[in-house]
């Protein structure tokens, strides 16, 4: 049984608007879930249920066996770290940490003790007196994710708390903030709209679509092994084909897979070829070479078949040769095709 649980959750504006639809979802203890989603997907409302902002119209949100759904936010036991931080600009590192402890009556001398601690532990030793608009994002960042740690709760949400970081220096933090979540052991939802933050920070990725998840499961099996067109394409499977096509064109056994109504595989897995490949393992089309783009480790090809335009991304210096125009088989391997809902 999970940590969290949301049991069925829906939501709306306006009847029949749906921003959330029956939406059921599980979190161990701590665990990091990463709810990645575009714009409007409803992965911003999910967090303000979750914290108690919002209070759904159906279903129920269990922390630790306990039903909170009527709960008022300041009774929840859960720690926010926001986009923008929302550390108060006329205090010190020092106080922004300690005020949920003030809040909450903590005698100051043991709120200067824990905040000590957790200053040492997040590496803001010396920063004690300044003020947030003395530091920088990776600075800022860290003092919002003690001000949420230290009142000890039970869940951490963080909405797109590296929105506002240089590009340049969020891999870094990236590394960081799973480093001291691991620390504290404690269950986070990582709420991000970037790929990237969601597969390296979190131990499953959560993936929402028009209120609903549509896949959830770990990066590497997110990534190998998505379940809907919808995954495949939004984690960037750049050719997804209808079985039908197939069946009609090539020899590819899907018996086994008849509730399925597509196969997604990846532009790097994909072998272009002046000759055919002679092996049962491949699928071999011929085609023509329609679009070739220079990216920044590779070259894209987008190829003219019977089943369709496909892309293939290579680094093979044999396809510098190639041209526009150009005839050239495309040879796929079977065990790399993935089946889609």
């Amino acid at each position: 049984m999970g940590y969290l649980i949301l049991d069925r959750i829906t939501f709306y504006y306006q009847k029949g608007e749906f921003i959330l639809r029956n939406l059921n979802l599980s979190v161990n203890r701590g665990e990091i879930l990463a709810l990645l989603g575009e714009s409007g997907s409803g992965k911003t409302t999910l967090l303000k249920i979750i914290a108690g902002f919002l209070r759904p119209k159906e279903g129920s949100i269990i922390i630790d066996s306990k039903d909170i759904t009527n709960l008022p936010p300041n009774k929840r036991d859960i720690g926010i770290v926001f986009q923008n931080y929302a550390l108060f600009p006329h205090m010190s590192v020092l106080d922004n940490i300690i005020y949920g402890l003030r809040v909450r009556r903590v005698p100051r001398t043991e709120a200067l003790r824990e905040a000590k601690e957790l200053i040492n532990l997040l590496n803001l030793s010396g920063l004690e007196n300044k003020r947030p608009t003395q530091l920088s994002g990776g600075q800022q960042q860290r003092v919002a994710i003690a001000r949420a740690l230290i009142i000890k709760p039970k869940i951490l949400l963080m909405d797109e708390p590296m929105s506002n970081i240089d590009p340049k220096l969020r891999s870094k933090l990236r590394v960081e903030i799973k480093r001291i979540l691991k620390m504290f052991g404690i269950t986070t939802i990582y709420v991000t709209h970037d790929q990237e933050d969601a597969f390296e920070i979190g131990d499953r990725i959560a993936i929402l679509h028009k209120g609903v998840i549509e896949n959830i499961d770990t990066p590497k099996n997110l990534l190998y092994n998505p379940k809907t067109t919808y995954v495949a394409s939004f984690i960037g499977y750049e050719n997804i084909i209808p079985i039908i096509k197939i069946k009609d064109t090539l020899d590819l056994d899907t018996d086994q897979h008849t509730h399925n109504t597509h196969v997604g595989i990846r532009a790097s897995l994909i072998k272009l070829s002046k000759e055919p490949l002679n092996s049962s393992s491949y699928i071999t089309l011929k085609g023509r070479i329609e679009l070739i783009s220079h990216k920044k480790d590779k070259i894209s090809y987008h190829v003219s078949t019977p089943i369709g335009v496909l892309e293939a991304h290579t680094h093979n210096e044999f396809n510098e040769f190639l041209r526009e125009g150009e005839e050239v088989y495309v040879n796929i391997n079977k065990n790399n095709l993935v089946f889609l809902k």
